[in-house]
């Protein structure tokens, strides 16, 4: 990531529920208030998702919350965003979407040269054993650091 960007929120539960195994850069486009919100750090991207539609790639389920201080014409929580990619990478997201069985989440959101930016991975679903595979293995790590550490002093 460069120098000048900042990182707002993780899709930490995209990680835990998904193998990721490509990922791309994609603009989305807001209204003024919703960059606003962004820039405070009111943004949930827990349970969101992109999908392709007619040509176009959108960001549903994604909750940038309403500014307080907007006026009568603030926007709409929870609505869907559209993603701005070149038509080849859309035409080619959605052809491994629908041929391999995989999901597009995003996985954060950052401003980069003062633009929002989402990181978005192409994503398979864990198993429920998978998940609790992954957290067994990353405590076994973490006890063998414990004991490493205790270890030196």
């Amino acid at each position: 990531m460069a120098k000048d960007s900042r990182t707002i929120t993780v899709n930490r539960k995209a990680y835990h529920d998904y193998y990721i195994q490509e990922t791309l850069e994609a603009g989305i486009v807001l209204k003024g208030s919703e960059i606003k919100s962004i820039r405070a750090g009111r943004v949930n991207l827990r349970d969101a998702y992109a999908r392709p539609e007619k040509g176009e790639l959108w960001l549903m389920n994604s909750h940038i919350a309403s500014y307080d201080a907007a006026s009568y014409n603030s926007h709409e929580p929870d609505r869907p965003r559209k993603l701005l990619l070149h038509r080849e990478q859309v035409d080619s997201l959605a052809g491994k979407l629908l041929q391999q069985r995989l999901t597009l989440v995003p996985l954060k959101l950052y401003i980069k040269h003062g633009i929002a930016k989402v990181e978005l991975g192409l994503a398979k679903g864990k198993r429920v054993y998978d998940k609790r595979e992954t957290i067994a293995r990353r405590e076994v790590e973490r006890e063998m650091d414990r004991a490493l550490k205790l270890r030196r002093r």
